[in-house]
């Protein structure tokens, strides 16, 4: 997955050739997962192929590489494993979900301290290309908060509108589409890319 421009100091100097590495000489360009996502779509190793069609939803697939304990200092090959993006945004929902929830909870906290209201300010936006208009309006209706001003999602045609101050709130709604098939994995992806 893209690298958050927050977290490159985590990142040795060196990533991308470790990254190559990976992806190309130890698994040879197919996902390494094994079932380690979750998602209960493959049994034994996942069959998708970098640059190849998605098996299930036909998205081209992007090798990527998980840092297993979600820690980007640890690039001990054991640590690592080439996944293609479902697989990769699947592995690390949870810990997206955390992050998502502490930083929230920051937020909150600091909300006390704010002197402004932030609708004065225009809230960045992001859209999410759904399958249909249908399940982009699943997604608006499971994400959708009332009277949270500060999380907002809408829908226009297949697109999910996403308003936010938290940029890990465009990355839940993006993760839950795709795990309920809302979402090609490519389109939660490119969700992810534009944060």
């Amino acid at each position: 997955m893209p690298i958050r421009p927050e977290n490159r100091h985590r990142y040795p100097p060196n990533w991308p050739d470790i990254s190559h590495s990976i992806r190309t000489e130890r698994a040879a360009g197919r996902c390494e997962c094994l079932g380690e996502c979750g998602r209960g779509t493959h049994s034994g190793r996942c069959p998708n192929r970098n640059g190849t069609p998605a098996y299930g939803t036909g998205s081209k697939v992007v090798l990527t590489v998980a840092h297993l304990d979600h820690t980007p200092e640890n690039c001990d090959p054991a640590n690592l494993r080439a996944f293609c993006q479902g697989c990769h945004l699947h592995y690390d929902r949870e810990h997206h979900r955390q992050t998502a929830a502490a930083t929230r909870r920051a937020a909150v906290e600091a909300a006390g301290q704010l002197t402004l209201d932030h609708q004065d300010h225009e809230m960045p936006e992001t859209r999410l290309t759904c399958i249909s208009p249908a399940a982009a309006a699943a997604v608006v209706a499971e994400a959708i908060r009332p009277g949270d001003t500060v999380h907002t999602v809408r829908q226009d045609g297949a697109q999910v509108v996403i308003g936010y101050h938290d940029k890990r709130w465009p990355l839940d709604v993006a993760d839950w589409a795709g795990e309920h098939g809302h979402a090609h994995d490519d389109d939660a992806a490119r969700v992810i890319a534009h944060l």
